[in-house]
């Protein structure tokens, strides 16, 4: 591995490190495409080396978030377990089915969710009374986050996505919290699915632990960063950088795709 590969590894982990240190996304859209085509990784190989660098970066940003007092884990432990779950099950089938259907339909998902987030003219304040799923009952609220948690950790198993994203949107509009602490408890739960799907991945001695390492320190320098201004600047402008990401992440997704 040369010296400009090593460096180009580093910048591709800045680029995400930022994506998660404000959104609480995974990096897979920046880290599959980027060893995929231009090392010429094998997509196996390419997703398990994503996960380990989806650990190492969310741990990292979800340490700056904790200390801002901005995660919430009690109430979100049925997401948890289920994607705990379900990335075991996703490793297990990974390459059984195709995911370009899948990436497309994930990728239009982001766009629509985050049209629907621009529209929120008063901010994430007015989420808190009008937005999302309004459910009473404990046993209902806790059976629809295990549902969402699986479908999430199979998702994250199979594609390599730490399942950020979904998990971010499942909390806002299902637990109804704050979009910072909303982001910060995605980042954690995020981990932890990360961590069960890279064993899967790891056991099948599909990771390259050296591009994953260097990726890695850049990841871990931008979301030291990234976290800590995304804890200082206010709800509002937040909210607009999160609608805004998910808009750009699912174009970039579906313009990979199509590329192909």
């Amino acid at each position: 591995m040369g010296g400009l590969t090593m460096v180009g590894l580093v910048i591709v982990g800045i680029i995400t490190g930022t994506v998660t240190s404000l959104i609480g996304a995974s990096g897979v859209c920046v880290v599959v495409p980027a060893l995929t085509m231009w090392l010429g990784m094998n997509s196996h190989m390419a997703i398990g080396t994503s996960l380990m660098v989806d650990v190492i970066t969310s741990i990292v940003v979800a340490g700056g978030y904790f200390r801002h007092g901005n995660v919430r884990l009690q109430a979100s432990l049925w997401i948890t377990g289920g994607s705990i779950l379900g990335a075991q099950l996703g490793s297990h089938w990974a390459g059984l089915i195709p995911d370009s259907s899948l990436s497309i339909t994930f990728a239009i998902v982001l766009i629509i969710s985050g049209l629907v987030t621009l529209r929120k003219k008063n901010g994430p304040q007015q989420w808190e009374h009008h937005r999302g799923l309004h459910i009473t009952s404990k046993i209902g609220q806790a059976s629809l986050l295990l549902m969402i948690g699986l479908g999430i950790g199979i998702i994250s198993g199979l594609v390599g996505a730490g399942g950020g994203v979904m998990i971010l949107l499942a909390i806002i509009f299902v637990l109804h919290y704050p979009i910072h602490q909303a982001v910060g408890t995605s980042t954690v739960i995020m981990a932890i699915t990360a961590i069960s799907s890279l064993l899967g991945y790891a056991r099948q001695e599909n990771v390259n632990w050296k591009a994953g390492a260097l990726i890695a320190v850049g990841a871990v320098i931008a979301g030291l960063v990234g976290s800590r201004f995304a804890n200082s600047i206010n709800e509002k402008r937040l909210n607009v950088i999160v609608a805004g990401a998910f808009v750009a992440l699912g174009c970039l997704m579906i313009g990979l795709r199509l590329a192909k």
